[in-house]
C-alpha cells in the first residue's frame, strides 16, 4: 500500500485510478495498526485495485474533505466515485465480499 502525504495528492489519485481502495489511519490507534496488514493481505485477491494509505494525523484536511469522523476508514473509488466506505470496525470478510460484488457489477 503506497503512502499518500497530501490531499492534492490523494485526489490526483482518485481521478487517476480506474479502482482505488483508500486506507485513512491515525498513528495512535491500535485498531489502525492491526487491521492495515489485513486489508492488504485481502488486496491481494483483488490485483485491478490499486491501494494508498494516508495518515490522518499527517494530512488533517482529510477528515473535512471527505467526511471522516473516525478511524481507522476505508474508502473505495471507481472511476473517481465513492462507492463503499466502512470505518472503525470493518470485518475484512464483509470488506471482501463487497469488493467481488463491486468488481462482478463493473463487469
Amino acid at each position: 500500500m503506497e503512502a499518500v502525504t497530501t490531499l492534492t495528492a490523494l485526489q490526483d489519485r482518485i481521478a487517476d485510478s480506474d479502482q482505488l481502495l483508500v486506507y485513512v489511519s491515525h498513528p495512535t490507534c491500535s485498531v489502525c495498526h492491526s487491521l492495515k496488514p489485513q486489508v492488504e493481505e485481502m488486496l491481494t485477491e483483488f490485483p485491478d485495485i490499486e491501494a494508498v494509505a494516508i495518515d490522518s494525523d499527517q494530512v488533517p484536511e482529510i477528515a473535512g474533505a471527505y467526511s471522516i469522523f473516525t478511524v481507522p476508514v476505508v474508502l473505495f473509488f471507481l472511476d473517481g466515485r465513492e462507492t463503499l466506505r466502512r470505518a472503525r470496525f470493518v470485518p475484512i470478510g464483509e470488506l471482501t465480499h463487497q469488493l467481488e460484488r463491486l468488481q462482478e457489477m463493473r463487469g
